[in-house]
Protein backbone atom coordinates (compact mmCIF):
# COMPACT_ATOMS: atom_id res chain seq x y z
CA UNK A 1 0.00 0.00 0.00
CA UNK A 2 1.33 3.45 -0.93
CA UNK A 3 2.01 6.18 1.64
CA UNK A 4 -0.94 8.07 0.17
CA UNK A 5 -3.29 5.16 0.79
CA UNK A 6 -1.80 4.58 4.25
CA UNK A 7 -2.54 8.18 5.18
CA UNK A 8 -6.15 7.96 4.00
CA UNK A 9 -6.62 4.75 5.97
CA UNK A 10 -5.15 6.29 9.14
CA UNK A 11 -7.39 9.36 8.91
CA UNK A 12 -10.55 7.31 8.41
CA UNK A 13 -9.57 5.02 11.28
CA UNK A 14 -9.15 8.08 13.51
CA UNK A 15 -12.59 9.36 12.53
CA UNK A 16 -14.08 5.94 13.27
CA UNK A 17 -12.30 5.95 16.64
CA UNK A 18 -13.55 9.40 17.66
CA UNK A 19 -16.79 9.60 19.61
CA UNK A 20 -18.42 12.07 21.97
CA UNK A 21 -16.89 10.83 25.21
CA UNK A 22 -19.21 11.51 28.14
CA UNK A 23 -16.86 10.34 30.89
CA UNK A 24 -13.08 10.12 30.86
CA UNK A 25 -10.65 8.08 32.92
CA UNK A 26 -9.51 10.69 35.49
CA UNK A 27 -6.31 8.77 36.20
CA UNK A 28 -5.00 9.20 32.64
CA UNK A 29 -3.47 12.52 31.62
CA UNK A 30 -2.54 13.82 28.18
CA UNK A 31 1.15 14.61 27.86
CA UNK A 32 2.24 18.22 27.40
CA UNK A 33 3.61 17.51 23.93
CA UNK A 34 0.43 15.76 22.80
CA UNK A 35 -1.78 18.59 24.02
CA UNK A 36 0.43 21.20 22.39
CA UNK A 37 -0.08 19.25 19.15
CA UNK A 38 -3.86 19.49 19.60
CA UNK A 39 -3.67 23.23 20.27
CA UNK A 40 -1.44 23.69 17.24
CA UNK A 41 -4.07 21.99 15.09
CA UNK A 42 -6.50 24.64 16.33
CA UNK A 43 -4.08 27.49 15.74
CA UNK A 44 -3.37 26.44 12.16
CA UNK A 45 -7.07 26.19 11.25
CA UNK A 46 -8.54 28.35 8.49
CA UNK A 47 -11.00 31.16 9.17
CA UNK A 48 -13.12 33.45 7.01
CA UNK A 49 -10.96 36.23 5.54
CA UNK A 50 -8.19 35.11 7.88
CA UNK A 51 -9.52 36.83 10.99
CA UNK A 52 -8.68 33.97 13.39
CA UNK A 53 -11.50 35.23 15.66
CA UNK A 54 -10.89 32.78 18.50
CA UNK A 55 -9.20 32.27 21.81
CA UNK A 56 -8.68 28.91 23.52
CA UNK A 57 -9.00 28.91 27.32
CA UNK A 58 -7.56 25.71 28.81
CA UNK A 59 -9.37 25.26 32.12
CA UNK A 60 -7.39 23.05 34.49
CA UNK A 61 -8.42 24.88 37.66
CA UNK A 62 -10.84 22.64 39.59
CA UNK A 63 -12.75 25.50 41.17
CA UNK A 64 -13.45 27.10 37.79
CA UNK A 65 -14.40 23.73 36.34
CA UNK A 66 -16.97 23.32 39.12
CA UNK A 67 -18.41 26.78 38.44
CA UNK A 68 -18.78 25.85 34.78
CA UNK A 69 -20.28 22.46 35.63
CA UNK A 70 -23.07 24.15 37.61
CA UNK A 71 -24.23 26.02 34.47
CA UNK A 72 -23.32 23.45 31.80
CA UNK A 73 -25.81 20.58 31.73
CA UNK A 74 -23.99 18.96 28.80
CA UNK A 75 -20.64 18.73 30.61
CA UNK A 76 -21.61 17.01 33.84
CA UNK A 77 -19.45 13.95 33.20
CA UNK A 78 -16.67 15.65 31.26
CA UNK A 79 -15.73 18.58 33.48
CA UNK A 80 -14.79 16.46 36.52
CA UNK A 81 -12.95 13.76 34.55
CA UNK A 82 -11.33 15.26 31.44
CA UNK A 83 -7.58 15.53 31.33
CA UNK A 84 -7.89 18.89 29.59
CA UNK A 85 -10.97 21.08 29.18
CA UNK A 86 -11.05 23.92 26.66
CA UNK A 87 -13.48 26.82 26.49
CA UNK A 88 -13.39 28.25 22.97
CA UNK A 89 -14.21 31.94 22.81
CA UNK A 90 -15.19 33.92 19.72
CA UNK A 91 -14.50 37.58 19.10
CA UNK A 92 -17.40 40.02 19.19
CA UNK A 93 -18.24 42.94 16.90
CA UNK A 94 -15.70 45.04 18.82
CA UNK A 95 -12.98 43.01 17.07
CA UNK A 96 -14.58 41.51 13.97
CA UNK A 97 -16.10 44.62 12.35
CA UNK A 98 -14.14 45.47 9.23
CA UNK A 99 -12.77 48.75 10.65
CA UNK A 100 -11.77 47.47 14.10
CA UNK A 101 -8.32 47.79 15.64
CA UNK A 102 -8.19 44.00 15.86
CA UNK A 103 -8.71 43.58 12.11
CA UNK A 104 -6.12 46.24 11.38
CA UNK A 105 -3.56 44.53 13.62
CA UNK A 106 -4.39 41.10 12.17
CA UNK A 107 -3.88 42.24 8.60
CA UNK A 108 -0.86 44.50 9.10
CA UNK A 109 1.08 42.70 11.83
CA UNK A 110 0.02 39.04 11.56
CA UNK A 111 -0.70 38.61 7.86
CA UNK A 112 1.90 41.27 6.96
CA UNK A 113 -0.21 43.03 4.34
CA UNK A 114 1.22 46.36 3.14
CA UNK A 115 -0.87 49.30 4.38
CA UNK A 116 -2.06 50.21 0.88
CA UNK A 117 -3.21 46.63 0.27
CA UNK A 118 -5.07 46.56 3.58
CA UNK A 119 -6.86 49.82 2.77
CA UNK A 120 -8.05 48.28 -0.49
CA UNK A 121 -9.26 44.99 0.96
CA UNK A 122 -10.96 46.75 3.88
CA UNK A 123 -13.44 48.11 1.35
CA UNK A 124 -14.18 44.53 0.29
CA UNK A 125 -14.53 43.43 3.93
CA UNK A 126 -17.05 46.22 4.47
CA UNK A 127 -19.14 45.07 1.52
CA UNK A 128 -18.81 41.44 2.60
CA UNK A 129 -20.10 42.18 6.09
CA UNK A 130 -22.77 44.75 5.20
CA UNK A 131 -24.17 43.42 1.93
CA UNK A 132 -23.08 39.86 1.17
CA UNK A 133 -23.79 38.11 4.49
CA UNK A 134 -25.69 40.89 6.33
CA UNK A 135 -23.42 40.41 9.33
CA UNK A 136 -23.87 43.92 10.67
CA UNK A 137 -27.63 43.64 11.09
CA UNK A 138 -27.02 42.87 14.77
CA UNK A 139 -24.18 42.28 17.20
CA UNK A 140 -25.36 38.68 17.52
CA UNK A 141 -25.25 38.08 13.76
CA UNK A 142 -21.57 38.93 13.47
CA UNK A 143 -20.78 37.11 16.73
CA UNK A 144 -22.46 33.97 15.38
CA UNK A 145 -20.35 34.33 12.21
CA UNK A 146 -17.22 34.40 14.37
CA UNK A 147 -18.50 31.34 16.26
CA UNK A 148 -18.78 29.47 12.95
CA UNK A 149 -15.06 29.98 12.47
CA UNK A 150 -14.26 28.51 15.89
CA UNK A 151 -16.02 25.30 14.88
CA UNK A 152 -13.45 24.79 12.13
CA UNK A 153 -10.72 24.90 14.78
CA UNK A 154 -12.83 22.67 17.04
CA UNK A 155 -13.15 20.00 14.35
CA UNK A 156 -9.46 20.08 13.54
CA UNK A 157 -8.50 19.77 17.21
CA UNK A 158 -10.76 16.76 17.74
CA UNK A 159 -9.55 15.05 14.57
CA UNK A 160 -5.91 15.69 15.47
CA UNK A 161 -6.57 14.25 18.92
CA UNK A 162 -8.23 11.14 17.47
CA UNK A 163 -5.26 10.54 15.20
CA UNK A 164 -3.03 10.09 18.25
CA UNK A 165 -5.55 8.05 20.25
CA UNK A 166 -6.97 10.84 22.40
CA UNK A 167 -10.70 11.12 23.03
CA UNK A 168 -12.79 14.27 22.99
CA UNK A 169 -16.29 15.65 23.32
CA UNK A 170 -17.64 18.92 21.88
CA UNK A 171 -20.11 20.61 24.22
CA UNK A 172 -22.89 23.09 23.46
CA UNK A 173 -25.04 22.08 26.40
CA UNK A 174 -24.68 25.14 28.61
CA UNK A 175 -26.55 28.25 29.70
CA UNK A 176 -25.00 30.96 27.52
CA UNK A 177 -25.74 33.90 29.82
CA UNK A 178 -24.61 32.10 32.97
CA UNK A 179 -21.38 30.85 31.39
CA UNK A 180 -20.75 34.37 30.13
CA UNK A 181 -21.20 35.64 33.68
CA UNK A 182 -18.74 33.07 35.07
CA UNK A 183 -16.13 33.93 32.47
CA UNK A 184 -16.67 37.65 32.92
CA UNK A 185 -16.19 37.28 36.67
CA UNK A 186 -12.90 35.50 35.96
CA UNK A 187 -11.79 38.38 33.71
CA UNK A 188 -11.58 36.20 30.60
CA UNK A 189 -13.79 38.10 28.15
CA UNK A 190 -11.52 41.13 27.63
CA UNK A 191 -14.21 43.71 28.40
CA UNK A 192 -16.72 42.45 25.87
CA UNK A 193 -14.28 41.61 23.10
CA UNK A 194 -14.87 37.85 23.55
CA UNK A 195 -17.83 35.56 24.18
CA UNK A 196 -18.42 31.86 24.72
CA UNK A 197 -18.77 29.83 21.51
CA UNK A 198 -18.32 26.16 22.41
CA UNK A 199 -16.48 23.89 24.83
CA UNK A 200 -14.48 20.73 24.25
CA UNK A 201 -13.12 18.10 26.62
CA UNK A 202 -10.08 15.90 25.96
CA UNK A 203 -8.82 12.76 27.68
CA UNK A 204 -9.05 8.99 27.55
CA UNK A 205 -12.34 7.11 27.49
CA UNK A 206 -13.53 5.28 30.58
CA UNK A 207 -15.35 2.64 28.53
CA UNK A 208 -15.78 1.63 24.92
CA UNK A 209 -18.66 3.28 23.06
CA UNK A 210 -21.27 1.56 20.96
CA UNK A 211 -20.40 1.21 17.25
CA UNK A 212 -20.46 4.45 15.26
CA UNK A 213 -23.55 5.02 13.14
CA UNK A 214 -23.89 7.44 10.21
CA UNK A 215 -26.13 7.85 7.19
CA UNK A 216 -24.91 6.27 3.96
CA UNK A 217 -22.76 8.51 1.78
CA UNK A 218 -25.27 8.41 -1.08
CA UNK A 219 -27.95 9.75 1.26
CA UNK A 220 -26.05 12.95 1.98
CA UNK A 221 -24.12 13.65 -1.23
CA UNK A 222 -25.63 14.88 -4.51
CA UNK A 223 -23.46 15.31 -7.59
CA UNK A 224 -24.36 17.96 -10.18
CA UNK A 225 -22.50 17.33 -13.43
Amino acid sequence: MSHHEDTKKEILEALQFRHATKEFDPTKKISDSDFQFILEAGRLSPSSVGYEPWKFIVVQNRQLREKLREVSWGAQGQLPTASHFVVILARTIKDTKYDSKYVEDQMLNVKKFPLEVFEQIKVRYKSFQEEDLHLLESDRAIFDWACKQTYIALGNMMTAAAQIGIDSCPIEGFDFDKVQAVLEEEGLLENGHLGISVMVAFGYRMKEPRPKTRKKLEDIVQWIE
